[in-house]
């Protein structure tokens, strides 16, 4: 019998996760959400809220999104996103609409097979960097050469680390790697379980305030921008509402430009962090970007490919490629309208 490629156990793995999902619901996303994994209604929108992205939380605290779907007679349901890896087995079976996730994580998917679209950036944070405790005796990445790493895989922290040990011509092989959820990654450092952490904010920047972790690899180039992702069905089953959603997120992104101080302890309180903690992961947060995905993420995406394909978790560059040109569904954002959003909330509060 012909052994089993990591890339085919890959695959096989995405479909098992698509149907395990659908049946218990998404495992420790949509804990305490109401109908998480039941069936949803047609009149109801589920999308995710994620301390990573910061848009998001500000967009659930403040109702903005309720206000404009009730024009529509639709309702929203909220799922919390762990990371990019778990918005991606939400968003494959179908448990959520639209979800937040890291575009290498979005490539990933969509490679793998999965029937998304980006249809909005929510930010270009540089949210991701590789961390080691105080007194660890690691200062570079070179350092990281026969030393344990914990990373979530499938997300920016993961892809990172990968990009970061090939500068370096370092094997993955060369490096273990110990596959944890990003707090149970922050966890295992400071636990002395592992020599490293590839981290996520804002729980990498509560452990360099809390803790005083240290961030010793830090690549902006290496962290893709934010993505917002829809499921195609939902696009063509729903555009006015993903339009809806899209003109949200734009207004949220100009209040929070705005309105900082706010937009921060809102960060603060959702995320249950510390004041310095929200400031500093607002200062990695960069909002001031143009929404609408372009050529510039797909360039970006390009670069990550050919990682993904090496380290065995996409098939062949041929479904990268065809990921790449099948992506981006801008049509949305670049109709974003912060003003029908500004008239909803107007007329509400006459």
């Amino acid at each position: 019998m012909k052994p089993i490629t990591r890339a085919e156990a890959l695959k096989g793995f995405f479909a098992f996760t698509a149907l395990t999902t659908v049946l218990a619901g998404c495992a420790g996303e949509g804990a305490g959400t109401p109908g998480a994994g039941a069936p949803k209604s047609k009149d109801t929108v589920t999308i995710d809220y994620a301390t990573y992205n910061p848009l998001s939380l500000i967009i659930r605290k403040k109702g903005w999104l309720e206000t404009v779907l009730s024009e529509q007679n639709k309702k929203v349901e909220w799922v919390k996103s762990a990371g990019s890896n778990k918005a991606n087995e939400a968003l494959r079976s179908g448990n959520i609409d639209v979800g937040s996730t890291a575009g290498s994580a979005a490539l990933l998917a969509r490679a793998n097979g999965s029937p998304i679209k980006v249809i909005d950036l929510y930010s270009q944070p540089e949210w991701s960097a590789l961390v080691t405790t105080k007194d660890s005796g690691i200062t570079k990445v070179s350092d990281l050469k026969g030393k344990s790493v914990a990373v979530t895989k499938g997300t920016d922290p993961y892809f990172l680390l990968l990009q970061a040990l090939k500068q370096e011509g370092i094997s993955a092989k060369e490096v273990t790697i110990q596959n944890l959820q990003h707090a149970d990654g922050r966890t295992a450092l400071d636990k002395g379980q592992v020599n490293a952490w590839s981290g996520l904010d804002p729980i990498m920047a509560s452990a360099e305030v809390e803790n005083q972790d240290v961030l010793f690899y830090r690549n902006l180039d290496f962290n893709t921008y934010g993505f917002l992702n829809a499921t195609e069905s939902f696009l063509k089953d729903n555009p006015d509402a993903a339009q809806a959603i899209v003109n949200v997120y734009e207004y949220a992104r100009q209040w929070a430009l705005a309105n900082t101080e706010e937009a921060t302890t809102i960060v603060e309180e959702e995320s249950g962090i510390k004041p310095d903690t929200a400031k500093l992961v607002m200062e990695r947060t960069h909002l001031d970007i143009d929404p609408v995905p372009w050529d510039k993420q797909v360039q970006v995406l390009k670069g990550v490919g050919p990682i993904l394909v090496e380290s065995g978790d996409v098939p062949s560059q041929s479904d990268v490629d065809q990921a790449l040109v099948s992506i981006v569904d801008n049509s949305f954002a670049k109709k974003a309208d912060r003003a029908a959003v500004e008239k909803v909330q107007k007329a509400v509060s006459k």
